[in-house]
């Protein structure tokens, strides 16, 4: 098979002007591939928020995290009719979770793995550094009695750990955007739903996102926090 030379590489031309040439068409190779590979980095780079943003979800974590939001003003109405916005709780963390009592699967395993977190944190700490609060976006099943039940299935703790509802369907928006829980509600009652750990400072604003499977990480992050606050190991 007759194969043409490349344009540069004349021939009546010394070896050493052929090399020449060579190693230019080599050099212009190598500079057109290393442009696509930075293209395809950036491409991806960007794309993943600086490698960090695999899916959907992680982005929106890492851009909570980002943002620190504070927590809207709202009116919770709790497991035993107790009615009180996010000031209740200034100058304590808050662990929060978003459910509804018909969950069948996810929400037991988020309350549940909420309650493992809860109990190897000090009870010392419960209450008067942090308290642990789940608020369900099913507010009109999930009355203060059906709440109370949920509950004390977990716990028999009603300060340190509170469930709670919102009765204004505005605030209760404003609160699951500013936090970025997204509900959707399908035709059977139910509700497809992201969940995780929402870690809280003692002003109200986000301090942390955690993977709600992944006890022994929350637990840890609750009692570095607390330790750093009380100067105690916890």
């Amino acid at each position: 098979m007759h194969h043409q030379a490349h344009p540069l590489l004349k021939h009546g031309k010394s070896d050493s002007e052929n090399q020449e040439a060579n190693y230019i068409v080599k050099s212009k190779n190598t500079f057109s591939y290393v442009i696509v590979l930075i293209v395809c980095f950036l491409i991806y780079f960007l794309g993943t928020d600086g490698f960090r943003a695999f899916t959907a979800e992680t982005a929106r974590v890492n851009q909570l995290k980002d943002q620190q939001p504070k927590l809207p003003e709202v009116m919770l109405e709790d497991h035993l009719n107790r009615v009180y916005g996010f000031d209740q709780f200034e100058g304590k963390y808050l662990f929060i979770t978003f459910f509804y009592a018909s969950c069948s699967s996810i929400c037991i395993e988020l309350e549940g793995n909420m309650a493992k977190v809860y109990e190897a944190i000090p009870k010392t700490y419960l209450g008067k550094d942090i308290v642990f609060l789940s608020i369900t976006f099913d507010p009109t099943r999930d009355l203060p009695a059906r709440l109370k039940s949920y509950h004390d299935y977990f716990t028999d703790e009603h300060d340190s750990w509170r469930m709670a509802r919102i009765n204004n369907h505005e605030e209760q928006e404003r609160l699951l955007e500013r936090l970025g829980v997204i509900v959707i509600p399908d035709d059977q009652g139910n509700f497809a739903h992201n969940s995780a750990f929402y870690l809280i400072d003692q002003h109200g604003e986000l301090l942390d996102v955690l993977d709600y499977k992944n006890v022994e990480q929350a637990i840890q992050k609750v009692k570095h926090i607390l330790n750093s606050e009380g100067g105690e190991q916890v």
